[in-house]
């Protein structure tokens, strides 16, 4: 196991600027890593930046992540929601750059109505381009699988590998795991071993050092649910101890511990991160 602590923290809200609010919130329920939308997470407009609070979280020297909206398929057949989910992801890296962000989140999207080969063959054409657009100190493009609704791209962490292989193994590109997801789309990391058996098979499918991000999310819904559906942390299905092991496992060593968990106070978000570094400060020494 290795020693190398990951931070703690949470999405948070950015009323009154990305930084005053956001950096705010982050002190109120200790979080050591943050996750910000930059605009409407379930809308197309584009928000401008405040250069002031960009400069503030840049400058501020905790980890900060972009979710993007929840809109975004670049695997869509309707040509109007690939133009606007491809210029979303270009604002989300963006804006991620702005304020120093190491990654930004995009879920993985869905063929819709036509084949998996047709929408993997789109994401390569499509999406790869805007990868190569990154600059070399800007953000990764996160990969964050779904929870295995009908015609998603990548749920299990398997799936992974081929979306790598569209995007030709960027260097840009890495994963975001939200233990929820993963859940939801049968990977049982209840089981003895689950939560090794899982991060192994998402390095073996994407290679080392690409996993960048934890959502940490409990489940209300039993394992292989396809439903996504977060509850706090040991509140729900997955309980406490699969945490535990995810901090134990090599391959999420220093890899931050973000909360999209219930509540719109601090305190049950404050308790959430107060758990997971219970569980991370209280592992066996190696």
């Amino acid at each position: 196991m290795s020693t190398v602590h990951s931070p703690v923290g949470g999405h948070v809200p950015v009323a009154g600027g990305l930084a005053t609010g956001g950096l705010k919130y982050a002190e109120q329920i200790g979080a050591e890593a943050i996750q910000v939308f930059v605009s409407n997470p379930r809308g197309w407009a584009q928000a401008a930046g405040r250069p002031e609070e960009d400069a503030r979280l840049r400058d501020s020297g905790v980890p900060v992540f972009v979710h993007a909206n929840y809109l975004i398929n670049p695997g869509s057949p309707n040509a109007e929601t690939l133009e606007k989910s491809l210029a979303s992801i270009r604002h989300a890296l963006q804006r991620g750059h702005a304020i120093g962000a190491g990654g930004v989140v995009i879920h993985t999207g869905s063929s819709v109505t036509w084949s998996y080969e047709e929408a993997m063959r789109q994401v390569h054409e499509h999406l790869l381009p805007v990868v190569a657009e990154i600059p070399e100190d800007g953000p990764q493009l996160l990969l964050e699988p779904m929870a295995g609704q009908a015609n998603m791209l990548c749920a299990t962490v398997q799936q992974l590998g081929p979306y790598f292989e569209a995007l030709e193994h960027h260097p840009k590109v890495g994963v975001c795991l939200d233990t929820c997801h993963a859940w939801a789309a049968g990977h049982d990391l209840t089981a003895s071993g689950g939560v090794k058996a899982t991060v192994d098979a998402l390095v073996e499918a994407v290679g080392p050092d690409r996993l960048k991000l934890i959502h940490a999310n409990d489940s209300k819904d039993p394992c292989g649910s396809g439903r996504d559906r977060h509850e706090n942390i040991g509140a729900g299905a997955i309980g406490e101890a699969p945490f535990a092991d995810l901090f134990r496992h090599p391959a999420v060593a220093g890899v931050p511990f973000i909360i999209e968990t219930p509540g719109r106070a601090p305190e049950p978000h404050r308790k959430d991160v107060e758990t997971l570094k219970r569980l991370r400060d209280n592992l066996p020494a190696s």
